[in-house]
């Protein structure tokens, strides 16, 4: 049997980020929206906000009377 031939039309597209960022590649679909990219992800700008647990625990420890 002869295996059946794909023929994908990669063309040019853009991906656009919520932030502004566009990045060019190809694929098969067209114009692309993404909310996160590599240039806003906290991941990769280095920009981690970090969780206050401290009042967090505070809070838990009122509430059910627990003293250290």
């Amino acid at each position: 049997m002869k295996a059946k031939e794909r023929d994908y039309d990669y063309s040019l597209t853009k991906i656009t980020c919520a932030c502004g960022n566009v990045i060019e590649t190809r694929s098969t679909a067209k114009d692309i929206h993404v909310e996160i990219c590599s240039a806003c992800h906290p991941f990769f700008t280095g920009k981690q906000k970090l969780v206050d647990t401290a009042g967090r625990i505070e809070r838990f420890n009122k509430r059910y009377n627990i003293k250290n």
